[in-house]
């Protein structure tokens, strides 16, 4: 006789223990005082940095930038060493903020969910995992990341390589040997780009194999003197107040000048300075750079003019800079050394544009012109299904035993990103129809945390324990959604996976919400104090 499985109840359950879930299982603690769970499936906090262990991996935001910036406390004890942070500071930093807040004894480590169900007799949500455990709560909170669902492509053979494989995005902890080894490493991408020349230093060859060239800038990554460090003690009010007030949550914005409008002179000099500051900043020269063809078209030459002086052999950096799309048109990429790698006699650039990847043999890569490449080790550098990927493979069920993954068969529709028709009490951090990707996520992930406990205080005082949102709500949001993204570049770039375009059989929809930080953080806003205008509430029974 099978023993019935009683579920361990709670007022919400957070899936994730990253920027996301970490502070939104503080905002339901401790500013209403639910009883909150947090489900992970790593041993440990961090999130998308607890699996990106691949070698060069580093954040492209400023340190000072990528952390929490609601309480200033913990901002100002916590010193980072270096301008872009690498993998191991950013964990150290994680569990710094998960002790200072003491978060890990309400996280459920290694308890990976594999189900979650919702329960129209009892209005709550029922979560199963990996170990057969269960889980029941009236609010569930999905903070599983944009970037978690790892991208592994399905080339023919690869289960007949006699060689070690990995993923960029779910990398040995124990780390990997390159020493005198031929690697193959597949995709150029940021994951690839930060990869290559780590990589090369230790391997005995390296094969990059590039399908669609990235433009990329240098990062000028450098330890932090102890003048920057203390400008930022100095300065902390006005970066955390500026970071939730610009358009991409750094706290930065573009200067106020337009390329086109610009002298050829001057502008190379603009160019030019901010080539040798290094870093995201470069894309914020100008205004009108992800508005304008032309004025895109003056970054785009100089940047690809850049990497032409840097690799000495002109097929190569013609390979390199063969580009199908503008200048940050794509998720833009800086970099350490990467360029300079292929000027190394053990790295080699093949281009499977040109000549695709037939098959993985047991002894390597063969591409369709017949050539076949010797390898002891290959690496996919592929990505990610990006923003949809997690939650589809969640296995959700709404009402109506709805599935989300056949809900969003033809592409994601969401109100704000933040939750979906007959999916009540689903809020998605982060989900489809936010900036999410296109903002400096913990500030993205603050806000979704804040305006979700918002919401959920809202619904305590006034005595309801359900809330959703409508067709009507997600069908507006989602051609704003639209409109945003066609209103800039961004959309111009048909091979980015924010399209979807590196996943196949995956609808061609702009993920993202393009229209800034700024204004969405407003839009939002404006929802709550208009009565929580697109949502309905109500009790259950």
């Amino acid at each position: 006789m099978n023993q019935k499985i009683e579920p361990n109840h709670f007022d919400a359950l957070v899936i994730g223990a990253g920027f996301a879930g970490m502070y939104q299982l503080y905002c339901l603690r401790e500013k209403l005082g639910l009883n909150v769970k947090v489900l992970e499936t790593g041993d440990g906090v961090g999130g998308t940095w607890y699996w990106n262990r691949y070698p060069g991996a580093r954040c492209d935001t400023e340190s000072h930038a990528y952390c929490f910036t609601f309480d200033k406390d913990l901002y100002l004890g916590w010193e980072w060493s270096e301008r872009y942070p690498e993998q191991p500071e950013i964990m150290r930093y994680m569990n710094y903020a998960a002790d200072t807040l003491d978060l890990k004894k309400d996280i459920q480590f290694n308890t990976k969910v594999t189900s979650a169900d919702w329960d129209e007799t009892t209005n709550r949500w029922l979560l199963r995992t990996e170990q057969g455990a269960q889980y029941s709560a009236t609010y569930l909170i999905t903070a599983i990341g944009c970037l978690s669902a790892a991208n592994v492509p399905d080339v023919p053979g690869r289960d007949d390589f006699k060689g070690d494989w990995y993923h960029t995005g779910l990398w040995p902890h124990a780390g990997v040997d390159f020493t005198g080894k031929r690697v193959g490493l597949i995709g150029t991408g940021s994951t690839g780009v930060q990869a290559t020349p780590v990589i090369a230093e230790q391997a005995g060859h390296l094969t990059v194999f590039q399908r669609t060239p990235n433009y990329s800038v240098p990062a000028r990554n450098k330890a932090l003197t102890e003048e920057f460090k203390q400008e930022v003690k100095e300065t902390a009010d006005e970066i955390r107040f500026n970071m939730r007030q610009t358009t991409s949550g750094h706290p930065w914005g573009p200067e106020p000048r337009l390329a086109v409008e610009t002298a050829p002179e001057e502008r190379e000099r603009i160019y030019q300075d901010a080539w040798d500051r290094g870093g995201l900043q470069f894309r914020a020269a100008f205004q009108d750079i992800m508005v304008d063809v032309a004025a895109n078209e003056t970054a785009a030459e100089f940047v690809t003019r850049k990497i032409r002086e840097v690799v000495k052999d002109p097929e190569t950096a013609g390979k390199l800079t063969a580009f199908d799309h503008g200048y940050s048109t794509k998720r833009p990429i800086i970099d350490s050394h990467y360029f300079e790698a292929f000027n190394r006699d053990n790295v080699e650039l093949v281009d499977v544009k040109a000549t695709p990847i037939e098959a993985i043999t047991a002894d390597g890569i063969v591409t369709t012109d017949g050539v076949e490449y010797p390898l002891d080790i290959i690496i996919f550098a592929t990505g990610y299904d990006g923003v949809t990927g997690p939650l589809m493979r969640l296995n959700v069920t709404g009402q109506d035993g709805l599935a989300l993954s056949d809900f969003w068969k033809d592409g994601p529709k969401t109100f704000l990103g933040l939750q979906v028709a007959g999916f009540p009490n689903m809020f998605t951090i982060t989900g489809p129809g936010s900036p999410s990707v296109l903002t400096n996520m913990p500030v993205a992930c603050e806000q979704h945390a804040e305006w979700i406990t918002a919401c959920i205080g809202h619904m305590r005082e006034q005595g309801t324990d359900r809330v959703e949102t409508s067709s009507t709500a997600m069908n507006t949001w989602g051609e704003k959604v639209q409109e945003a993204a066609e209103a800039t570049l961004l959309y111009t770039a048909k091979s980015s996976w924010y399209l979807g375009a590196n996943v196949p059989g995956k609808p061609r929809v702009f993920l993202p919400y393009a229209g800034g930080m700024d204004k969405y953080r407003q839009i939002c806003t404006d929802v709550a104090a208009n009565g929580y205008d697109g949502f309905a509430f109500s009790t259950a029974g």
